[in-house]
């Protein structure tokens, strides 16, 4: 008979997931500050995107192998942490490097090489610490537990995020330089990269002070896991063959979610350039203190995540504050056409946010849900490629969309918005079901 899960304190729900915080300023250092960086370094706008498309592509072979492995990992550091750790070295590493591509006395080419491989390493290691966080939640907490677990999850992630997208707008507020010689990265950038990765260390190590995961035995109890099926091996092609439905119908809503942020991501900082800033020159002190205000608005943007994360689980229906949160971040982005004023666009913002929070709580709610625990983290590892695919496709596309499109940065974030309202639709796909329970309990 599988033993219930009890329910955990809200300090031992937060112990889970604080690390969650390091790694986010981490990714949202890389989400604020990449395409400013490759822009700074001489790309064209038109070939922003590609440089976007091996860090996903890394973390679609990476992920699920850490996925598969930590199910079959046991020893004095754990289940999951082994992998944490092994992330989470390898990004402060890199991140003391990449904003660096510019000084090492390389060619143009030369430099952007160099950061464009630096990129898919930190990209790769900051998925690999992230996803232990998203599959201790799988592991450790119940179904009654699971939403709050990942709100909390989520107020974390965009806690993090605030530190990293205010840290070069911080530095250059207390006298940090925000200009460079050309080709290089301001040291107000640099530096948060290096701040970022202190930050991380910290958070891992109180990561291992406070999390106890479960002992193989105790596992197999909580997950009804026999010792002839933890004995059983099943190929990844096997476990997608047989995953659950709501894998697939939440994985398509995740692809054009996940396509839009890219976008964001992308091309955000040339998009206020140009609207609110009047340049798209990346040599003038405008573009950096629009690259800089993107940095506030991404934090506008957590802000409006964590105040909707208190909202979502006052939802009894997933599915409809799913598809409200998305479309309100697609009002969000399509707005930023029409705003021309720096602090307006702070609005918009707020609204990308609500989608941005549903992002990062629903789709691992509603498919852990979904789940037994005996391939949690198989099945977690390859849900990634529905967060990897995404922007792999829509950065293979974006240099060819821009010019068809218009050819100004700001139409790719109209686009983005088209392409949270078709996920908004999409989550009418979605039906939630429990793995733990002998029949499925759909919502209505």
């Amino acid at each position: 008979m599988v033993k219930n899960k009890p329910d955990q304190s809200f300090m031992k729900l937060w112990n889970l997931s604080f690390g969650f915080f390091g790694v986010q300023i981490a990714y949202a250092l890389q989400s604020a500050n990449i395409s400013r960086i490759f822009a700074t370094l001489g790309a064209d706008p038109h070939s922003l995107s590609y440089f976007w498309i091996l860090p996903p592509l890394m973390g679609i072979l990476v992920q699920p192998l850490v996925g598969a492995a930590s199910d079959r990992t046991w020893n004095r550091l754990g289940r999951r942490l082994p992998y944490l750790l092994l992330g989470a070295a390898i990004a402060v590493v890199v991140m003391c490097l990449l904003p660096n591509a510019g000084s090492f006395g390389l060619t143009v080419g030369g430099a952007m090489i160099f950061g464009f491989i630096a990129l898919m390493f930190l990209d790769t290691s900051i998925n690999m610490a992230m996803q232990p966080f998203k599959m201790l939640v799988g592991d450790q907490v119940n179904e009654r537990q699971k939403g709050l677990a990942y709100s909390i999850q989520s107020f974390l992630c965009n806690a993090g995020s605030l530190v990293g997208y205010l840290a070069p707008i911080t530095l250059t507020a207390i006298g940090v330089s925000n200009l460079a010689p050309s080709g290089q990265v301001p040291d107000a950038v640099t530096y948060s990269f290096y701040i970022g990765a202190a930050v991380l260390i910290l958070c891992v190590i109180y990561s291992f002070a406070t999390i106890r995961e479960m002992p193989p035995k105790e596992y197999a109890e909580y997950h009804g896991i026999t010792k002839e099926e933890s004995e059983e091996k099943s190929s990844m092609f096997q476990l997608l063959r047989h995953a659950p439905k709501t894998f697939w119908t939440v994985g398509l809503v995740q692809f054009f979610c996940w396509s839009a942020f890219l976008y964001m991501w992308t091309y955000t900082t040339g998009a206020i350039a140009d609207t609110v800033w009047g340049t798209t020159n990346t040599e003038t002190e405008a573009y950096q203190t629009a690259g800089n205000w993107v940095g506030v608005l991404f934090a506008v943007q957590a802000v409006g995540s964590v105040l909707w994360a208190v909202v979502i689980p006052r939802f009894k229906s997933h599915r409809m504050i799913y598809a409200l949160s998305l479309i309100l971040g697609a009002v969000g982005f399509i707005s930023t056409l029409f705003i021309t004023d720096k602090y307006v666009l702070f609005i918009s913002f707020i609204l990308i946010g609500c989608a941005w929070a549903a992002m990062l709580a629903l789709p691992f709610t509603i498919l852990t849900n979904s789940l037994s625990g005996k391939n949690m983290g198989t099945y977690l590892g390859l849900f990634n490629g529905t967060i990897c695919v995404p922007q792999i496709c829509a950065a293979s596309l974006g240099g060819v969309v821009l010019p068809v499109i218009g050819g100004r940065q700001v139409d790719m974030l109209v686009l983005a918005g088209v392409l949270l309202l078709i996920g908004a639709f999409c989550v009418s796909f979605v039906k939630e079901t429990y793995g733990d329970s002998t029949a499925a309990v759909t919502e209505e």
